[in-house]
């Protein structure tokens, strides 16, 4: 049946292709009355061609974005309009015209921004580059999202060395894995603000893609404009921040196992400069889809692994709301842009299986909100020409219940049986709250065009309290947690030509940590600890353009990442801390090749291809593992674990045809092995483990696209979009290998999936219509240990997008 579905699909994408190309080849597109049709080339002011830059009409929603050649093509109303061009980076030009004629040509040649550092160019698939930064780095734009019902974690899914790892439904627990490095060792920032801490109401997976303007992904060598402990690299959420008169976004999505999606965008800048935006959304399913699951049987207490029976999962129901709210002011004379801003996110998530999916609870649940303002300022040419400043500071506090009461344990099957004593996992009615301070300031000062450096620091302060509420009197703990890190990054970068530049820099952390540590292996005494940690790290970054459509980038750092929040106190729940645990220590270095170019007599194919390797020698690895707790119970721990040597290679290519198709890929392969000689805690005694796969990591997985797009579909301005795509990832194994050898329950299978969907936009991108089908075989999908995702699932879209200024 499978192979059946795949060559439909197959069939499908061929009849599609010749029927698109057919119908652009014979059938020209319907003419409005009263419509002009402007054309021209956006340069830079050397006369350099800017890809994807944007064109529109002031007070409209009409525009385009330009060609690799950086040409563009226009229908407008006739009569006087004012057309504007621009592009990340530089300043925007306009041209006040009079459309009477066909044919019109307008040209644009764009002067650089002041504080320009890095190109952004996006391709027609979404995914692009930090063309003239030497770090190695991948933007994603999410804006061709936002017709979907895709969240900020499926757009990471499209980029190269990236792999999201799921432990099931809408609101499940959500990992990156990016070059081998997974987790925690993957530093999330919205705007350059730090997301640690913000509590499960508000990750990555919850939050739709038409939240942001564009994702940028720095793979294992880091900027120290972030100021991160990020070993394996920084996923930075950028949103608008253009000045657009006044826009208002609404949506809706609804589909399989009973979910629900909303979100509405709106805002404006006035003329004074004082700007306001509101962006609220929110989610719910039931994640009531199937699995194949071992039962337990009650009456003899044996869970077979052998055999399985298709079950649905009963109780994990899953919401959360959040409202984000900006006001502020931008281009005055002392603040080029300053920004409050209001996070306010709550959720309630049934809790469905444990760590492993063997372990069923059917009360179990936590819910919690979180509350966080923070404050944004930017005065470019502080004091002095050339001298920026940036500063950003947020507060959050987040609460978080975690309840475990019930006085019986599930099987899958529904069934029930009264337990001993209370609690599915461990007796437990909690409040924690975290509070979490962070502050960062930024210095960029531009000597010239050749000479720019950089002076960061970031200050991060975290406390967390737990309360038991299973008494009638609340019962706190006698010793709180806390941590303090302190990171100061220095940075300067030499750029003496446009076509090669070099970046040097340093990074200092600081680290204190203070917490509670039992005293006997029974854990019911406990005393205060301290630990203080520090460490200097450095860097080189360089890029080269060997010829203009050719080039290549090396980069090198000693890296530190200070451990995380549960990785020394857990979560209270399922996750076990430990605050001895120490910092990790990486030599990471990133080597890449890429090729960009337009070809053909008037440019209209695209070719993009990049390859690139990577190397990581890690020390003092921390992974995470299962523990196996009384009474058949199961949590997750953490360990520093020696050495780990990883290595990996990527490609990465598209291929576009116009503006109607686009076609490409990545696949990626890492080797990440077990360098430890002697076995932990020993003197002398060989690691068994030496020269091993470490386990429960993804090394070999792959991702491809089609998307037509057919312009002016059945009426001017209408744009109808079908896109196919697939995701491979090779079986590995979440135990060690030498333990999992010929073992299926001790594997996470190979899988291939298959997404299609269909979107349908009028009136100009006004009115919007997209339908989706995910896992279109329905296969059998696994990220984590043994916890299944979903199977087949159908979603649908409406959106409505009005504006008054530049189109979002």
């Amino acid at each position: 049946m499978k192979i059946m579905l795949q060559r439909i699909i197959a069939v499908t994408l061929i009849v599609l292709s010749a029927t698109i190309t057919k119908t652009y080849a014979t059938e020209p597109p319907h003419s409005a009355s009263k419509q002009s049709t402007l054309s021209g080339v956006v340069l830079t002011e050397d006369g350099t061609p800017l890809p994807y830059a944007t064109v529109y009409i002031e007070g409209t929603t009409i525009g385009t974005t330009t060609d690799l050649a950086g040409r563009y093509t226009l229908q407008v109303p006739e009569g006087e309009q004012t057309l504007t061009a621009s592009s990340l980076g530089y300043e925007h030009a306009t041209h006040v015209i009079v459309a009477k004629e066909l044919n019109t040509s307008i040209d644009f040649a764009l002067k650089e921004s002041a504080t320009r550092i890095d190109e952004v160019v996006v391709s027609a698939s979404g995914i692009g580059q930090l063309r003239r930064s030497a770090f190695n780095a991948v933007v994603i734009n999410t804006r061709s999202l936002e017709n979907t019902s895709k969240n900020l974690a499926d757009a990471l899914n499209k980029a190269p060395g990236m792999k999201l790892r799921e432990s099931g439904g809408v609101g499940s627990d959500a990992a990156i894995t990016l070059d081998g490095f997974t987790g925690k060792h993957i530093k999330i920032f919205i705007d350059g603000v730090p997301q640690e801490g913000v509590g499960g109401s508000f990750s990555i997976n919850n939050i739709p893609a038409g939240f942001a303007e564009r994702i940028e992904i720095y793979r294992g060598v880091v900027p120290v404009g972030f100021g991160s402990d990020a070993l394996g690299g920084v996923v930075n959420i950028v949103t608008n921040k253009s000045r657009q008169r006044w826009f208002a976004n609404a949506s809706y999505s609804f589909g399989s196992f009973n979910t629900h999606r909303s979100q509405i965008n709106a805002g404006q800048t006035l003329a004074n400069g004082i700007m306001w935006e509101i962006n609220a959304f929110q989610n719910y399913s039931d994640n009531n889809y199937t699995v194949d699951a071992a039962v337990e049987d009650f009456e003899t207490g044996r869970i077979d692994k052998l055999k399985k029976e298709r079950v649905r999962r009963f109780h994990d129901t899953y919401h959360n709301e959040a409202i984000v709210a900006k006001v502020g002011v931008v281009d005055r004379g002392w603040a080029d842009r300053m920004v409050v801003k209001m996070t306010y996110s709550q959720m309630h998530k049934d809790i469905q299986t444990g760590v492993r999916q063997d372990v069923v609870y059917g009360e179990k649940f936590r819910f919690g909100h979180t509350l966080m303002p923070s404050v944004e300022y930017l005065k470019r040419n502080l004091i002095v020409q050339g001298l920026d400043l940036t500063l950003t500071a947020n507060y959050n506090r987040n609460i978080t219940t975690n309840v475990d009461t019930a006085q019986y344990k599930y099987n899958w099957r529904g069934e029930q049986k009264r337990l001993n004593s209370p609690g599915e996992q461990s007796y437990m009615h909690t409040r924690s709250i975290n509070d979490n301070w962070s502050a960062t300031a930024t210095l960029n000062y531009r000597l010239g065009r050749k000479h720019t450096i950089t002076l960061n620091h970031v200050f991060n302060l975290f406390t967390r309290s737990n309360t038991s509420l299973l008494a009638k009197k609340e019962q706190g703990e006698s010793i709180g947690k806390q941590t303090l890190k302190n990171i100061t990054g220095l940075q300067y970068r030499y750029a003496p030509v446009r076509g090669w530049n070099i970046s040097a820099f340093a990074k200092s952390y600081q680290i204190s940590a203070s917490g509670p540590m039992a005293t006997d292996a029974n854990s019911t005494t406990f005393v205060l600890t301290e630990r203080h940690n520090s460490a200097l790290g450095f860097g080189a970054a360089s890029t080269l353009f060997i010829l203009p459509e050719l080039q290549a980038k090396l980069s090198y750092e000693r890296a530190f990442r200070l451990p995380t929040i549960e990785e020394m106190f857990g979560d209270e729940d399922l996750e076990m801390g430990d605050i001895g645990i120490r910092p990790e220590r990486s030599d990471n270095l990133n080597l890449s090749l890429s090729y960009s170019d337009a070809l053909g007599a008037s440019d209209e194919h695209g070719v993009y291809v990049e390859v690139g390797a990577i190397y990581r020698d890690t020390h003092d690895y921390i992974q995470r593992n299962i523990v196996d707790l009384s009474g058949g119970k199961v949590a997750a721990s953490y360990i520093n674990y020696g050495k780990v040597r990883t290595w990996g290679v990527n490609l990465s290519a598209r291929y576009t045809l116009s503006s109607w198709l686009s076609v490409g890929g990545n696949v990626t392969y890492s080797d990440i092995r077990d360098n430890m000689k002697i076995a932990i805690g020993t003197v002398s005694m060989p690691n068994l483990g030496y020269g091993d796969r470490m386990p429960n990591i993804p090394y070999l997985f792959a991702d491809s696209d089609i998307t037509f797009t057919w312009h002016n579909c059945l009426r001017e301005g209408n744009v109808l979009t079908i896109s196919y795509e697939n995701n491979y990832l090779d079986g590995f194994y979440y135990y060690s290998s030498r333990i999992g050898t010929n073992r299926a329950e001790y594997m996470v299978p190979s899988q291939f999936s298959h997404n299609i969907s269909v979107g349908y936009s009028m009136c100009q991108g006004r009115y919007n219509l997209s339908l989706e089908c995910r896992n279109l075989t329905n296969e059998r999908l696994y990220d984590n240990f043994s916890l299944q995702k979903a199977g087949r699932a159908f979603y649908a879209k409406l959106r409505i997008a009005l504006g008054g200024g530049k189109q979002r």
